[in-house]
C-alpha cells in the first residue's frame, strides 16, 4: 500500500461506519474520508444519512451512507456488511458508532420490559451484530481494525441521571472488545474500545445534558471546562483505525475531557 501522504492517514483503507447520521458516527465518517478513506456509513434514518452525504459534498469528500438501516436486525447488519465487501473487495476497517438513546432511570424504577431491554439491545446489539457480520471479511482482508465505543459510564456512575441499563450496557461492550481482540488477533484483527466522556450530540441535547443544572454538574467534573464535540473522538478513531496502531489491541482509550482522572 502506498505510504499515506500528510493528512491522509485512512488512504487505501475501506471504513464501515455506523450510525454515521449524526453525533460521533456522522463526525469519524466526514474526519475518515478526509483522511483518505473510503467510506460507506449506514443509519437507520434516511434523512440524518442525507445530511452526511451533503456535509462531506461541502468538504471536498464523499462519504456513502446507506440508510435505512437497523444494526439491531442482523439481516441488515449483514446486508450492509456484505454489499460493501462485494463492492470494493475489502474491509478494512469497522466503526459501530451507531446507538439507541438509553433509558434513563434508576435501578428501583427500570422497567424489565420496556427501559432495560431496549437498552442493552441498543448498546450491545448494535455492536455485536455489525461486527458478527464484518468478521469474515476483515479477516479475508488480512485483518483490520474495529473500533467499538464504551464510555466513562463504564467506569463510573452518574448522581445526575439514572443509568443503571447505560452503565451495564457500556461494561459489556468493554468485555465483549477485549475478548474480540483475543479472538482476532491470529487473523489480524483488532479490537479496541473509546470511552468518551459528554460529547454534545443531537441526542445528548435531547436528553437535557446541556441545560440548566444537569451542564454545570457535568462540567464541574469535567478538568478541562468543556464538553467534547464528535471530532474530538474521530480523531481518537482515526489512530486506531490506522496503520499507526497496528500493535495496539484489546485497549480502551478515554477521550473525556479528564473526567476518568478526577
Amino acid at each position: 500500500m502506498t505510504d499515506p501522504r500528510p493528512g491522509q492517514r485512512l488512504l487505501g483503507k475501506v471504513a464501515l461506519v455506523t450510525g454515521a447520521g449524526a453525533g460521533i458516527g456522522q463526525g469519524c465518517a466526514l474526519l475518515f474520508a478526509e483522511q483518505g478513506a473510503t467510506v460507506v456509513g449506514c443509519d437507520i434514518d434516511t434523512d440524518a444519512a442525507a445530511r452526511t452525504r451533503e456535509l462531506a459534498a461541502e468538504r471536498g469528500t464523499k462519504v456513502e451512507v446507506m440508510a435505512p438501516l437497523d444494526m439491531t436486525v442482523p439481516a441488515d447488519a449483514q446486508r450492509y456488511a456484505d454489499s460493501v465487501f462485494e463492492r470494493y473487495g475489502r474491509i478494512d476497517v469497522l466503526v459501530t458508532a451507531g446507538a439507541i438513546a438509553p433509558h434513563m432511570a434508576s435501578a428501583a424504577e427500570m422497567d424489565f420490559d420496556e427501559q432495560w431491554t431496549p437498552t442493552l439491545r441498543g448498546e450491545v446489539d448494535v455492536v455485536f451484530l455489525p461486527v458478527r457480520a464484518a468478521w469474515p471479511h476483515l479477516a479475508a482482508s488480512g485483518g483490520g481494525s474495529i473500533v467499538n465505543f464504551a464510555s466513562v459510564n463504564a467506569f463510573r456512575g452518574s448522581g445526575t441521571f439514572g443509568m443503571v441499563a447505560h452503565c451495564a450496557g457500556k461494561s459489556a461492550v468493554l468485555g465483549l472488545t477485549r475478548q474480540l481482540a483475543v479472538e482476532g488477533g491470529p487473523s489480524g484483527i483488532r479490537a479496541n474500545t473509546i470511552s468518551p466522556g459528554m460529547v454534545r450530540t443531537p441526542a445528548t441535547e435531547s436528553a437535557g445534558a446541556h441545560e440548566g443544572a444537569a451542564r454545570a454538574a457535568l462540567l464541574a467534573r469535567i478538568p478541562l471546562g468543556r464538553v467534547g464535540t464528535p471530532e474530538d473522538i474521530a480523531w481518537c478513531a482515526v489512530y486506531l483505525a490506522s496503520d499507526e496502531s497496528a500493535w495496539v489491541t484489546g485497549g480502551n482509550f478515554p477521550v473525556d475531557g479528564g473526567v476518568l482522572a478526577k
